[in-house]
């Protein structure tokens, strides 16, 4: 099989390549650089594998191109970073690697090309190019794009057509020594949209408790990147239904259940969620949005109630779920700053949009909606709309129509009261000032009575209109104002 490289990338490989003979090695492109180039998608990440030293070979050829301030080394562990151009290129020497069972840090030794191939997780990232190969077919200077071979020992160039995820080595063994791998491989699925092969996805099944082995930092990296694909509900569902999603979310692994009493079911809250995922994916990369979908229903399990006369309830679950977002961010090592908070506030508000269909609606409750979602209003509305997947198009026509009006609703609400990312006109120096207090209890009460009187219509937003309330609510409170 051979494999076309563009104009740029020829003479970077040819420069590498010449260092190689400059230090009589051998050293190849391996892994996912070669992978995406033969299907066609983007990459600048290049691994070059060497026979001899990697960090060696990476300085030779950073101080030929000049480019020694971009070079990187880590010398323990054998590696090299050189940045060049769009390309961020990181040499390592051949080697071969064993576990011990209660560590996926493996112990490395020098190996050959083959021993590196036999130890990468599946075949199409055991891909790679020979850049002596290259360097020896360069005695014509033409220049543009050229076709080169692909070493390829496990048929990884079969998998990739025909969309296999497969292991090179024993799929046991592989996943034993790095657990990892069960969730790259899960993570490619989703990305490539490939099917993992029938032996490998049994031996995910059987390895899925040696995960637990793994840091949370680097599960919740492989499982971002599942949440970033253009279709997540394809990883999500595999982490369910090898059991790796019970490690990783359990609360979410609680919602795939449906329960029937006197005849009355409820939705598959799990894979109703999977959906959502993908209908907010289909409109937005924000991973941040794609988590307020993963979460919005994440307190079902927990509220999940039977009525004898309306059947299963979930009411609440939108706060309680709200409640568990800053445990699970914890947990998984996220972010706990404004993207914890957003998410936070979109599982809290999910349901506050579509309360506001009925004719009698108040502007009261359409404004407390725009204050309390302020500049994540737009993604609100994305996550709710994203959370109809009825298969009856009658009623997904009903659903659709009904936001329609609550946007219409807030549209007009806005346009009148300027209510976005809204502050009352009075702050809690000028109340303090007014009445001559110092910070405590009472500004906090004057202060929220002011907002409250303002997003129940009662006085305009407006400077004038908020002093007056104020020094009527300080009266009230047995207040004195202060002379000027």
């Amino acid at each position: 099989m051979r494999i076309a490289l563009r104009e740029e990338e020829v003479a970077l490989f040819r420069n590498i390549a010449k260092c190689t003979v400059e230090l009589k090695t051998r050293a190849f492109v391996i892994g996912g650089f070669v992978r995406d180039r033969l299907l066609g998608r983007p990459s600048v990440d290049i691994d070059i594998v060497c026979e001899d030293n990697g960090v060696e070979l990476a300085k030779l050829f950073a101080r030929k191109i000049g480019m020694e301030n971009q070079l990187s080394t880590y010398s323990k562990f054998g590696v090299a970073m050189v940045n060049y151009g769009p390309y961020e290129i990181e040499f390592v020497g051949a080697r071969k690697e064993s576990y011990s069972p209660d560590s996926r840090k493996p112990f490395v030794s020098r190996g050959t090309l083959e021993d590196d191939q036999w130890r990468r997780d599946f075949t199409i990232n055991a891909l790679g190019i020979s850049l002596n190969d290259l360097h020896s077919n360069s005695n014509d200077t033409s220049e543009g794009p050229i076709e080169v071979d692909v070493v390829d020992p496990f048929d990884g160039v079969l998998d990739a057509e025909n969309k296999i995820i497969r292991t090179p080595a024993d799929p046991d063994q592989t996943f034993s020594d790095d657990p990892l791998r069960m969730l790259r491989g899960i993570r490619f699925a989703s990305q490539l949209h490939f099917t993992i092969e029938e032996a490998t996805l049994a031996s995910i099944r059987k390895n899925v408790g040696r995960i637990d082995i793994v840091s949370n930092e680097r599960i919740s990296a492989e499982f971002n990147k599942i949440m970033a694909s253009e279709s997540p509900s394809i990883g999500l569902i595999l982490l369910e239904e090898t059991g790796l999603m019970t490690h990783i979310l359990p609360e979410l692994s609680a919602m795939n259940e449906v329960e029937f009493k006197n005849g009355k079911g409820h939705k598959n809250n799990f894979y109703h969620t999977a959906e959502v995922v993908d209908n907010v994916a289909k409109n937005s990369e924000d991973l941040w949005l794609r988590w307020a979908a993963l979460l919005h229903d994440i307190g079902k399990p927990k509220t999940k109630r039977y009525e004898e006369s309306v059947g299963w309830t979930f009411h609440g679950h939108e706060v309680v779920g709200g409640r568990m977002v800053k445990p699970i961010f914890r947990r998984m090592r996220l972010p706990l700053d404004h993207k914890m908070k957003f998410v936070r506030k979109l599982v809290r508000l999910h349901l506050r949009p579509i309360a506001l269909v009925d004719e009698d609606t108040t502007d009261s409750a359409v404004r407390r909606l725009l204050f309390e979602a302020g500049e994540d209003i737009d993604d609100l509305m994305i996550l709710c709309e994203a959370d109809i997947t009825s298969k009856n198009q009658g009623k997904v026509a009903r659903y659709r129509k009904n936001y329609e009006r609550v946007r219409e609703k807030m549209l007009e609400v806005e346009q009148k009261d300027q209510l976005r990312n809204w502050e009352p006109p009075i702050d809690g120096d000028i109340i303090m000032k007014t009445f001559d207090l110092k910070p405590g209890k009472t500004v906090g009460i004057i202060k929220t009575a002011i907002r409250e009187a303002i997003l129940d219509g009662k006085i305009g937003n407006t400077f004038e209109d908020a002093h007056t309330f104020m020094i009527e609510k300080g009266l009230e409170l047995g207040l004195q104002q202060r002379e000027a």
